[in-house]
């Protein structure tokens, strides 16, 4: 088969671009001026249509804020519990003033008006209460009302006697803008075009001559309103309009139409700008050309997008991700090769991961041994002790205790690394004293023979009271004294341990006066297996403690390290853990 190489393709491309936009230049300028015109004038009404619905968005927003915030006010709500209408008609004329609205309604719970205020002459209480009853029975919170040859874009809000929720209505307020003549020559204003809106058939507000505003409604009485996708020429006096309409909601029987209509006539004498328009048609051809050779271009290279989306896949661990090919160039060659590498590494994860499972069944082996090593050996020493002859049955009930803690203290190992390879292990909490358990470990430390010479104290300073998985942390103490233990000088070595109530908190500070940890560890001294100058030491004691602590929610870090000594710091809370049950 034979392989076209991407070279050969673009420049196929470029060919075949070059002869579109030729002929597309050549048929954009025949059609240009046809539909110029039709087009401009297509988008001033759409643009006249869009304003209008934010424009109308904007204060049905105000309204209903307006409505809501009198409606709440009280002197309003002791006002309509008079159940006086001129009382009512008198004292609410403040309440309109502040609402700043073309129409301010106030009625009864019936639905009986008590109170009317609008600047609009003609509008007439009966004409209101007629409208509201309408509205009311419709059930809708905002309405068109007409009378008197004005149109109202209403709406209502019940005023509540205390809060809504107890449904007790003192009556219903009623705000409303008027759509008049100052309102169409906003709209007009937009795009350059006229205006008109009618209420059924009847035009109430508009831009338009009155000549022309009388034939617009002879002529659209039985038509059904243009849309604004749609415009419908429309020919008033000797002048063409394109005209297109839309309902505002809500949408009556009585029709409330917004008919936005540009002059075809005036718009056409444009025609002197012919150059300009060539000059505009290249541009337009260049422009269209550049996206042809772009979307063509995209074509030949999505197969490269596909092998970087492959790429990325692989980055992210994805060995499956579908890769297709469907062609013979260089693209569809790399494409082959890339899959192939792909299964090969594949392959070589597959037995690096073996590999990392057999090191991490070492990895466990390692930590039962290190942690299984404590009680061993408290053990041994607790079965010498209890072999001597000359223990009475009082000190050897003692020593046979101890032995049976230790054994213990293993069960509970050997259920924590159960636990701890399910995830977050589960703390048992009791309340008790951190100090007492400092010293209990410091008792089982002063039983290893190579530490009967060190130096160990413990001192407090206030409470150190709180909830703690007690087994857990004596294990964390015992790690880091015997750390502590195995740092400091064999005959003169000291450890101290102090234990502060600090904001809610117990900080722990054990303090060595061993030669300080050396710098190329001080970084990793929390990460397992990190060890040094320890003979047989597995590196696991110190990742020890810092999951306990973490577990109860607390901190472990170095405080201070050197020449003279280090002091390890925990920090523990006094209250359990959020995510920790206490059983």
């Amino acid at each position: 088969m034979v392989k076209i190489r991407l070279r050969t393709k673009f420049l196929l491309s470029l060919i075949l671009t070059t002869t579109v936009l030729t002929g597309a230049v050549l048929l954009i300028v025949h059609n240009y001026l046809r539909n110029h015109v039709r087009a401009e004038i297509h988008e001033a009404l759409s643009s006249s249509v869009v304003t209008f619905d934010q424009f109308e968005l904007q204060r049905e927003r105000e309204l209903a804020q307006s409505a809501a915030l009198l409606a709440d006010l009280p002197n309003l709500r002791a006002l309509m519990t008079t159940r006086h209408a001129p009382t009512i008609q008198d004292a609410s004329g403040d309440l309109w003033r502040v609402a700043e609205s073309d129409l301010f309604v106030l009625a009864d719970p019936t639905g009986k008006v008590m109170a009317i205020h609008t600047m609009a002459a003609g509008y007439t209480a009966d004409a209101a209460q007629a409208s509201l009853i309408r509205t009311l029975e419709s059930g809708q919170a905002r309405d068109w009302w007409y009378g008197g040859n004005h149109l109202f874009a209403v709406f209502l809000q019940p005023i509540y006697f205390g809060e809504s929720r107890n449904d007790v209505v003192l009556g219903v307020l009623a705000l409303g803008f008027e759509v008049d003549e100052r309102l169409a020559q906003v709209v007009a204003r937009v795009a350059s075009c006229q205006a008109a809106f009618r209420y059924g058939n009847k035009v109430v507000a508009s831009t338009l001559p009155p000549a022309q505003q009388q034939e617009l409604e002879a002529r659209t009485s039985a038509n059904t309103p243009p849309e604004p996708s749609n415009p419908e020429e429309l020919r008033l006096g000797e002048e063409v309009y394109l005209a297109a309409s839309i309902e505002p909601a809500p949408v009556q029987d009585r029709r409330v139409t917004l008919t936005v209509l540009k002059s075809y006539d005036a718009a056409t004498r444009f025609l002197q700008e012919l150059n300009r328009t060539l000059l505009g048609v290249g541009l337009v051809a260049v422009i269209a050309g550049s996206w042809l050779i772009f979307l063509i271009s995209d074509t030949f290279t999505r197969p490269l997008a596909s092998l970087v989306s492959g790429v990325h896949a692989l980055e992210k661990g994805d060995f499956t991700y579908p890769l297709e090919i469907r062609s013979h160039d260089e693209v569809a060659e790399l494409t082959s090769a890339f899959d192939g590498m792909r299964k090969t590494l594949q392959k070589s994860q597959r037995d690096l991961l073996h590999a990392e499972r057999l090191a991490t069944l070492g990895r466990m082996a390692s930590t039962i041994s290190h942690d299984l090593r404590q009680p061993l050996t408290s053990i041994l020493a607790y079965a010498e002790y209890q072999s001597e002859g000359n223990l009475d049955s009082k000190e050897r009930q003692s020593l046979f205790q101890q032995i049976r803690s230790s054994v213990n203290r293993m069960v509970e190992l050997i259920s924590s690394l159960l636990e701890f390879s399910k995830g977050q292990e589960v703390l048992h909490l009791t309340h008790g004293d951190v100090v007492e358990a400092l010293e209990r470990t410091m008792n089982l430390i002063r039983l290893r023979a190579e530490f009967k010479s060190i130096q160990m104290t413990v001192a407090r300073e206030g409470d150190a009271d709180g909830w703690f998985d007690f087994k857990k942390l004596e294990r964390a103490f015992y790690n880091l004294l015997q750390n502590a233990c195995e740092a400091a000088p064999a005959q003169s070595g000291k450890v101290e341990v102090m234990a502060r109530s600090v904001n809610r908190h117990i900080e722990i500070m054990v303090t060595d006066n061993g030669p300080g940890i050396p710098e190329a560890i001080r970084e990793d001294i929390f990460q397992p297996f990190a060890t040094y100058g320890k003979d047989g030491g597995t590196g696991l004691g110190l990742a020890v403690v810092q999951k306990i602590v973490r577990d109860h929610g607390g901190q472990v870090k170095i405080e201070a390290t050197g020449l003279s000594g280090t002091t390890f710091k925990l920090i523990l809370p006094v209250n359990p853990p959020a995510q920790v049950a206490n059983p």
